[in-house]
């Protein structure tokens, strides 16, 4: 599967993405992140009970590999302002959180970066409770 095939998003995941990118495109009258506008507009929404558990949605947990040198990484696609590259959580507004949000495990993903196109296989999606994730917020 490549970028061009829908994503599939929950109604929640939906919203929030869209007021993020209204919000992210207000200031000065900057453009909106057009990435992840594109990827809402193809996006297929459904129930949160109806999303299968291995799509990537916000807060979850997504190992892939990168096809061209064989590096394994996991992260967790977040909000930006629960992003924390120590922690292992992706803005879903860097290219990488863009490109994986809606895919499913065994999908390619495909975007361009300065350096070129990387091509990544999502190798496993899992869900966390939200205490666990934003467990040092509280402290």
């Amino acid at each position: 599967m490549t970028n061009n095939s829908p994503i599939f998003l929950t109604r929640e995941d939906y919203t929030k993405l869209r007021l993020l990118v209204a919000s992210a495109s207000r200031p000065l009258n900057k453009p909106a992140p057009h990435g992840l506008e594109r990827e809402l507009d193809r996006a297929v929404v459904v129930d949160p009970a109806a999303i299968p558990p291995d799509v990537v949605t916000l807060d979850s947990r997504v190992e892939y590999e990168d096809i061209e040198t064989g590096e394994v990484a996991e992260y967790v696609i977040t909000l930006p302002e629960r992003a924390n590259v120590d922690q292992r959580r992706i803005s879903v507004l860097a290219p990488i959180g863009t490109a994986l949000i809606g895919f499913r495990v065994g999908d390619v993903v495909r975007w361009a970066t300065p350096g070129g196109a990387r091509e990544l296989t999502i190798r496993r999606v899992t869900r966390e409770a939200a205490e666990t994730l934003y467990a040092d917020r509280a402290s």
